[in-house]
């Protein structure tokens, strides 16, 4: 007689159910019937790599933080995407950050005028990068989130600095509310007051360069579905109920799609949906019904952690004709333009609140710069409320917006008295939309204030806990994500490693 075959429905066919899938068919030779159901037309999840302008952009995760020891590095070297098709790994287009990191920046405060590298700008992006080292390697000291940590700071280094009167002193804190919007962008915390300054000591990255995938992340994506036996993922499957308290577990999906029975489910669902599924309307969008309800330890794992929303919006830019010169001055400029147009510079923004033209939402990114150095195609990151208001802007309102905000930072030259406008135009834009997608609402996670890195742990528990069913009882539901690993959380590192681990779990308990 043959043995029955564990049944494993892995939920979610992002990075992190993937890994689990492919570890299960892998190290598990033939011992399990593995399924994985997504409720998208595609696999990916918050991977989604796209063309824009004749570029390879990345809509969701873009960065691999650290390439030594690191899976996610391994997997894209594996898949051909980082020195395979074509010089860049992905069949010749140009892609984000192919030129690493800048080193040439232009900072301008809001008006127009150029903040001085070496005297006032380089010395505020020091502090900031060294108060964020010293609060990652856990050396920071005083508590609460890092928003209050940052100015105490900065009002020190004031302190401590000879000379400079109101002008220099609101030039920095403008040059530090930049900074913080580029951690909020890192991080996705719509708030630094509510990130937890000492959980940022737990938080780590691999080492070695941060680097993008020159082929696209999706082909990571595609290298692990290609790892599956053929009919493995199955797509257009969107969970709505889940019956966990017996075994079989039922799987009840959206559409009249039916149901599934599985000994084990391994739930890769986003933070923001499982937010979602503990309110009080279980048939919002996204939500996930639980029969029963998840545990009261759960539940508060999933409410104490932050989950926010980080957007990406991509213009192609454009240099348009300058204006004729004034009779008497001018000339020089006009030549230059029309013998060696410039290219668009990599621009961080110091907003003062002095021009009331620039929307509230585009005071929230930190800058706006070409994809890589001499692009056409520029790219500026929201987070939080921004974000989510930007999600909701029809095409015409954000190009104005850009506009605005181009035409205070990078004004043309005056003639007379009328105002003066940038010479660059946006043609056409493009952008992500996370906040409002329903199978993710929102982006990734972070440890809030009243969290820490236990309720991480407590996101990874299996269900039902050992210690309510015994050592040995089956772990029928079971969670990955890149919001149930302690250090590596909001990467697609920890999405991986966090499939693998469930996995394990799996492999471990039928030895």
């Amino acid at each position: 007689m043959v043995a029955k075959k564990p049944r494993v429905v892995v939920v979610g066919a992002g990075v992190a159910g993937l890994a689990a899938a492919r570890r299960l068919c892998g190290a598990g030779g033939d011992r399990f019937e593995v399924t994985v159901v997504e409720a998208a037309d595609r696999a990916g999840g918050r991977v989604l790599t796209s063309e824009f302008a004749g570029h390879r952009v990345e809509m969701g995760a873009t960065w691999v933080q650290g390439v030594v020891g690191s899976p996610v590095y391994a997997l894209a070297r594996d898949a051909g995407a980082i020195d395979g098709d074509g010089a860049d790994g992905g069949g010749g287009l140009p892609y984000e950050r192919m030129d690493g990191f800048p080193d040439r920046l232009l900072t301008v405060a809001e008006g127009g005028e150029v903040v001085d590298a070496d005297q006032v700008a380089g010395p505020v992006e020091e502090l900031y990068r060294g108060m964020m080292e010293a609060a990652r390697a856990g050396e920071a000291s005083g508590g609460g989130g890092v928003e209050d940590y940052l100015r105490r700071g900065l009002r020190a280094y004031q302190a401590a600095r000879p000379g400079g009167g109101k002008e220099l002193q609101e030039i920095e804190e403008a040059l530090l509310a930049m900074h913080i919007n580029r951690e909020r962008t890192d991080t996705s915390a719509d708030d630094l007051g509510d990130l937890d300054l000492t959980a940022e000591g737990e938080y780590r990255d691999f080492p070695g360069d941060h680097v993008t995938i020159p082929g696209g992340y999706s082909r990571v994506v595609d290298h692990l579905v290609a790892a599956l036996p053929p009919g493995t993922v199955r797509l257009g499957l969107r969970l709505r109920r889940l019956d966990w308290g017996g075994t079989p577990v039922r799987l009840h999906f959206a559409d009249g799609a039916g149901t599934l029975a599985a000994d084990h489910v391994i739930l890769t669902v986003s933070l923001g949906v499982l937010k979602a599924s503990i309110g009080k309307d279980a048939s919002a969008a996204g939500a996930v019904a639980f029969d029963p309800p998840l545990p009261q330890f759960k539940r508060e794992a999933v409410s104490r952690l932050g989950f926010g929303v980080v957007d990406k919006l991509f213009m192609e830019v454009e240099l348009v004709a300058s204006p004729e010169p004034e009779v008497g001055g001018g000339g020089d400029e006009q030549l230059l333009y029309t013998s060696a147009p410039p290219v668009f510079p990599f621009l961080h923004m110091a907003f003062r609140g002095h021009v009331s033209k620039i929307p509230w939402w585009m005071r929230g990114t930190e800058s706006i710069c070409p994809v890589h150095a001499g692009s056409s195609v520029a790219l500026a990151w929201f987070a939080g409320r921004e974000a989510a208001h930007l999600e909701s802007l029809p095409d015409d309102e954000v190009v104005r917006g850009v506009h605005a905000t181009l035409d205070s930072f990078l004004p043309g030259p005056r003639r007379g008295g009328a105002t003066a406008t940038s010479r660059w135009r946006v043609k056409r834009i493009k952008r992500s939309r996370w906040a409002t997608d329903p199978l993710f609402l929102g982006s990734y996670s972070y440890v809030a204030i009243g969290s820490s890195g236990d309720d991480l742990d407590l996101m990874a528990e299996p269900l039902p806990r050992a210690q309510d069913a015994g050592e040995r009882a089956p772990p029928r539901v079971l969670f990955a994500g890149e919001a149930t690993h302690r250090t590596h959380y909001s990467t697609t590192h920890a999405a991986y490693l966090s499939g693998v681990r469930e996995a394990d779990r799996l492999l471990q308990h039928y030895r």
